[in-house]
């Protein structure tokens, strides 16, 4: 059982329902990162009833990009390996997870859990992601607009010059040539590869 689920069940047996109780709800600040920039760091606070495509639409309102450029979000686990992927617009999949898409799915529906890791890619065609973790739940009466409580350093640039991209893949050639595929390990993005990061400090809403 869930942190959430404890505290609802705990909440309906032991509260009465009166309309002001009834408009608290849970809120989750979101961490984002990126392996591009160091000091790029943002935070969307948001109600845990809105749908991905408001935290969608949060983060590149955060970041200043442009709304017109294919997004996904993709749920990880603990070492940031993609499962579920969670699609703008609806799209054939042969993967084993169910086709699911932003604005008919709810956070709260798979965002269960403080820590929980995501990947946002906001330039498919690059492979270029946000690196998202959430990291808190509070209890607060529901919010109608996401709200960004924390933007440090500028953000990366949205998409990718071909150029930049050719080099990179190169330098990963010539990394896997030197280092060897087997005994050259990326380090993993968690709270030692986030360096100065404070994963526990809270921002004001």
């Amino acid at each position: 059982m869930t942190k959430m689920m404890r505290f609802i069940d705990v909440f309906e047996k032991y509260c009465i329902f009166t309309p002001e109780i009834k408009s608290i709800f849970m809120l989750y600040k979101f961490l984002i990162l990126s392996d591009e920039v160091d000091d790029f760091i943002r935070e969307i606070t948001i109600d845990s009833s809105a749908t991905f495509f408001d935290l969608h639409k949060a983060i590149l309102d955060s970041v200043h990009y442009e709304k017109d450029e294919m997004t996904s979000f993709f749920l990880c686990d603990d070492e940031w390996e993609k499962q579920q992927e969670i699609t703008l617009i609806e799209m054939e999949t042969s993967s084993e997870y169910d086709n699911l898409v932003m604005d008919t799915t709810v956070l709260e529906d798979y965002i269960t859990e403080e820590k929980q890791k995501l990947l946002y890619y906001f330039d498919m065609m690059s492979d270029r992601a946000f690196f998202i973790t959430m990291q808190e739940m509070i209890l607060h009466k529901n919010s109608d607009n996401a709200v960004c409580t924390r933007s440090e350093g500028e953000a990366p640039k949205q998409i990718a010059d071909l150029n930049d991209v050719m080099v990179n893949q190169s330098a990963g050639d010539l990394d896997a040539q030197f280092y060897g595929d087997e005994d050259f390990d990326i380090e993993e993005l968690d709270h030692e590869g986030f360096g100065d990061v404070n994963f526990e400090e809270e921002s004001p809403l």
